[in-house]
């Protein structure tokens, strides 16, 4: 459950986008979502360097040196969230548009994982140097509370409280599993790195109750 600091912070939030021309709903969600993905990709390979160099392994960020990107290479540095979130708005702007978007479409090698095929519609729709400015530093402040929060699962509280937001989200099959469902499917199924997983349990699960009459199956 939100409440409180995070829930206004979230609500505000929101409002920036709306404030900025972006009203979609859909949109808005979307946006958001790759930015947190974008936020994690740094907020990870930070934590994975520091286990490395507790443990005296090496490690190898994927931010590390030159990184190619649309037939150039760049610093990848700057492609981190930690770094470009403290530029100017219009260079900030410029980097997350022509540099971090194509970044996070191509990070996986394998053009037919499902990885690729569902980042190749990935698309930066914030209109101007200014909405994404403050968006960036909303989610700063949104992420600090989280950070704070003694709530195990508060990323998933706090995506389900996005969702219930858009009239849409029901009928464009976005649904969040429970932390402990997920536990427990994991510790069924225990799944290994090279597995392929079928998530077919929820639909067959509806169209048992008679929900719906046809089954989509997700790969």
């Amino acid at each position: 459950m939100i409440t409180g600091e995070l829930k206004n912070k979230i609500d505000g939030l929101w409002d920036i986008f709306a404030s900025g021309g972006l009203v979609n709903p859909l949109d808005v969600i979307e946006q958001i979502t790759y930015l947190m993905f974008i936020h994690d990709l740094d907020e990870t390979d930070n934590l994975r360097a520091k286990e490395s160099a507790m443990l005296g392994l090496p490690h190898e960020s994927i931010f590390a040196g030159d990184v190619e990107i649309a037939g150039g290479k760049i610093d990848g540095n700057q492609l981190k969230w930690s770094i470009f979130h403290d530029f100017p708005a219009g260079k900030m702007y410029t980097i997350v548009q022509e540099q971090v978007f194509p970044f996070i479409k191509n990070l996986h090698t394998d053009k037919d994982s499902a990885y690729s095929k569902y980042m190749d519609d990935a698309i930066f729709k914030i209109p101007t140097p200014l909405l994404l400015d403050k968006v960036v530093t909303s989610l700063d402040g949104i992420y600090e509370l989280m950070k704070n929060s003694d709530n195990t699962d508060v990323r998933g509280d706090v995506y389900e409280y996005l969702l219930n937001k858009i009239a849409q989200s029901g009928r464009n099959g976005q649904f969040r599993t429970p932390r402990h469902i997920i536990k427990m499917m994991v510790d069924i199924v225990q799944p290994k790195p090279d597995d392929v997983i079928c998530d077919i349990i929820m639909q067959i699960l509806i169209q048992s109750r008679g929900k719906i009459k046809k089954c989509a199956f997700a790969v």
